[in-house]
Formats: structure tokens, sequence, C-alpha cells
């Protein structure tokens, strides 16, 4: 975790990490509600063994904040002990709520900022509040998130594609509508070595757990993951000029179905003509 000293930036400006890690977790795991009089407060309970969390919380608020614990009984444990941060300041929550952090439910409706922002710390707050790091029951590395956001699911998706250059989608569960998204083997260790680097500010237990994964290495004799192979525009020249996908496999060395795909993709217009030469 980042070393407990002053940050000299407006509150919440997203384009520090600290600040946009903070707005993701609170977006996942923070509660904001407003009464009569324009009272309300911002809250945060996590488990007591993560409370060095939210005295970084804190830290970083210039408005006067507290920190609590409590112990109650749950569905897993009959005593459980836990740490909430109470926030109550106006200006505070106000600038919360203009990036947007809605008051009340919000499950469905919180979306990435709209401005510019920070966007692996931001990400890596959302799975620190709502996703896990570690290994899978067969002993494979992996980062996953549940949401019910549909614009977190896709930003999610599209920044795994860039970092770690794998395609994801979204579909909600059918029980509960839930987006469960999983990033495994060479793709979940690039994304956690991209959200967890050194010195982030970060739950300690996932970052140890983001760090281990670093070294594991795929098993002797497991087939090698599948990368998607590009095509260029020298191949959709052939592909165009021959006009036969059965042709075309023969002299690119390449599947009928997959030229058979790229030659309707060409023709109906859904990826560019190459330049002719």
């Amino acid at each position: 975790m980042a070393a407990c000293e002053p940050i000299a930036h407006p509150f919440m400006d997203l384009t520090v990490p600290e600040y946009a890690y903070m707005f993701g977790f609170l977006q996942a795991d923070g509660h904001l509600s407003q009464q009569s009089r324009q009272r309300g407060r911002l809250t945060v309970e996590v488990n007591a063994g993560d409370i060095d969390l939210l005295r970084e919380f804190q830290r970083l608020t210039p408005y006067s904040s507290s920190i609590t614990r409590r112990t109650r009984s749950t569905n897993f444990a009959e005593a459980h002990t836990s740490v909430l941060w109470s926030l109550f300041s106006l200006e505070a929550r106000t600038i919360l709520n203009d990036l947007g952090l809605p008051y009340g439910r919000k499950s469905r409706t919180v979306a990435p900022p709209s401005g510019a922002f920070s966007g692996r710390d931001y990400l890596r707050g959302v799975v620190d509040a709502d996703g896990s790091v570690g290994y899978t029951s067969k002993g494979f590395p992996f980062v996953s998130l549940t949401t019910a956001s549909t614009a977190i699911g896709r930003y999610l998706c599209a920044y795994v594609q860039g970092v770690a250059g794998v395609r994801r989608t979204i579909a909600r569960n059918a029980r509960d509508g839930i987006y469960n998204v999983l990033i495994a083997m060479e793709a979940g260790q690039r994304l956690a070595a991209d959200l967890y680097y050194p010195g982030c500010l970060a739950l300690a237990r996932k970052q140890a757990a983001a760090d281990s994964l670093a070294r594991w290495a795929r098993p002797a004799g497991m087939r090698s993951a599948y990368t998607a192979r590009r095509w260029s525009p020298d191949e959709d020249r052939v592909l165009l000029r021959l006009g036969s996908p059965t042709a075309a496999a023969e002299v690119l060395g390449r599947t009928a179905q997959s030229c058979n795909l790229r030659l309707w993709r060409l023709r109906a217009g859904h990826v560019p003509l190459p330049d002719e030469q």
C-alpha cells in the first residue's frame, strides 16, 4: 500500500491514481444516503482485517470522517467484526455524486467516470470491492469481477482486450441477473500484473494474491492458449482477388471457414477494404 503522506491534489481528482482507485471502490462497495435538510452520509464497511484501506481513505479525504468497529452475527459467523468508515460532509458527498456515485441503490446504474480518469486504478478499486484474484480449483491464475452494471462490465472487457489481448463478452446470469466476468491463465496473469503494480493503493490481501500469480507457468504438455491470427491487408487482397474461400485457404494457409467469414465481412463493409496496390 502507498505510503501515508498528504496528497497535494483536489479531492477526487480521478487522474490521480489513489482517487481513481478510491472512486472505483466506492462505486462498488460504498453507500451514499441522504435525508431531509441536506443531511446524509457516505459509508463503506469492510472486514476488520482490511481497516488499513479505510485509514487510507480517511487520509485522502480533507473532510472530517470516522472509523468505527462493530461485531454482529451473520450467516457465516456468530461474531463477525467489521469496520465502518463514515463521511457526512455535504460538499464531499456532492463531489462524489456529481462524479457518478448515486444516492441509494446503484448496482445497475453506476458506470465508469465520463471525464478523464486513471483506468487501471479505477478498475483495481472495482475488483478489490467486487472481484477476486487468485487461483482456480485446478490451480490456474485468474482475475474475476461480479457486477450488475453493464457499463462497468463492458469497460472491463474492453480494458482486458487492450492489456491482455483476449476478447471477452458479458451476459447476465439467468439466476440473479449479474455479470460474472472471468479472465484466466496467461491473460489473468497479465491483467493482474497491470492492475496491481508495485506501490499501488490496494487491499493488502489482493495485492499479495496478484503478486503470487506471476510465479505460475503453464504446465508442460498443456496446449498453449489460442491466439487469433490477424488478417493482413495483403491477405485481404488475395482473398478478394481469388473470390473463393476454398482457393484462398490453400494459398493463405487458413481454413475455408475463416476465409469465408472474412470475405463476407469485407464485402458487407464490416471491416475496411485494403488499399489497392
